[in-house]
């Protein structure tokens, strides 16, 4: 886990925390070089750049691999998309325990049929709530500490409507959940009231395009959500972005100079490079250190 403050203590001191949504190492460092205090693992953004849609393709084994990656390459805490848990509560329990391994610090499961789909796609299928409880009563037993947080998401607005989601949320609270994600709300009085109607602490998601109306970060704080998801805006953006450069290279033979970067030099410093130019030198010479142990050991 990173060694600053653990996301628990962050949501239970304020202010809201806001995690964009990054896919790979680069975007996690890049979110955490921007300012922002946790980093959001998108299910949708890892499963696209692993060239497939959000639609439960991925196993629990990939996405616990990118998570961790991540997860080591930044200092503050990274959460993550867990899509259903990948099966029942024994699949759910042993999810729990390798996020938690790997050095993640908090996930989210969700009430859908599994393979999901994203949250903001229609044709979604709901798990009775009795299941998804059961999930969320394993996710809360599996874990060893617990500052490790268990994200309940439902997608019930979609399905079977805005108070069945509420119960959900509630029901999910009662299980042992520490956060409560209420998928893809409607209009911007729906999205107001889930905090009051939640017996929690709330998490939002924010969504480009989606089925969610949008709304400033400071709006969403002062309704009284604790935390801010931003999945898909670098996913969507760096697609935009290729697409562009790319068109420019086959029109006119040269790369565009316009977001070079400043070349290779620039672009490894992004992601350590004086840190490791350090190492190249640190093991040789009179101060090199030590590697014996201490003779009271």
């Amino acid at each position: 886990m990173p060694a600053g403050p653990d996301l628990k203590t962050m949501i239970e001191a304020g202010p809201m925390v806001v995690a964009p949504g990054a896919y790979d190492c680069l975007t996690a460092q890049l979110v955490e070089q921007a300012g922002f205090p946790a980093v959001y693992m998108t299910g949708a953004g890892t499963s696209v750049a692993h060239g497939l849609p959000d639609y439960g393709l991925l196993t629990m084994t990939e996405m616990v691999a990118n998570a961790g990656r991540m997860a080591a390459t930044v200092g503050v805490p990274l959460v993550s998309d867990a899509d259903t848990g990948y099966g029942n509560e024994l699949s759910v329990y042993r999810t729990v325990q390798e996020f938690e391994r790997a050095g993640v610090a908090a996930i989210h499961i969700e009430d859908q049929v599994f393979p999901k789909r994203c949250g903001h796609l229609d044709g979604k299928e709901l798990v009775g709530l009795e299941d998804y409880t059961a999930k969320i009563r394993a996710a809360a037993a599996a874990r060893r500490s617990r500052g490790f947080l268990i994200i309940a998401r439902t997608d019930a607005r979609g399905v079977a409507g805005y108070d069945e989601a509420i119960t959900r949320c509630n029901a999910a609270l009662d299980a042992g959940a520490d956060l409560a994600f209420f998928e893809a709300p409607q209009t911007a009085e729906e999205v107001a009231s889930i905090p009051r109607a939640v017996k929690g602490p709330c998490l939002f998601n924010m969504v480009l395009s989606g089925k969610t109306p949008l709304a400033p970060l400071a709006d969403i704080e002062r309704m009284g959500y604790r935390l801010a998801i931003v999945p898909g805006m670098l996913m969507s953006s760096i697609i935009g972005l290729c697409d562009t450069l790319l068109a420019e290279l086959k029109s006119t033979g040269l790369p565009p100079a316009t977001f070079s970067g400043g070349g290779p030099g620039a672009t490894f410093a992004r992601v350590g490079a004086a840190d490791w130019d350090a190492r190249r030198t640190a093991f040789r010479g009179p101060a090199a250190p030590s590697t014996k142990r201490d003779a009271a050991e």
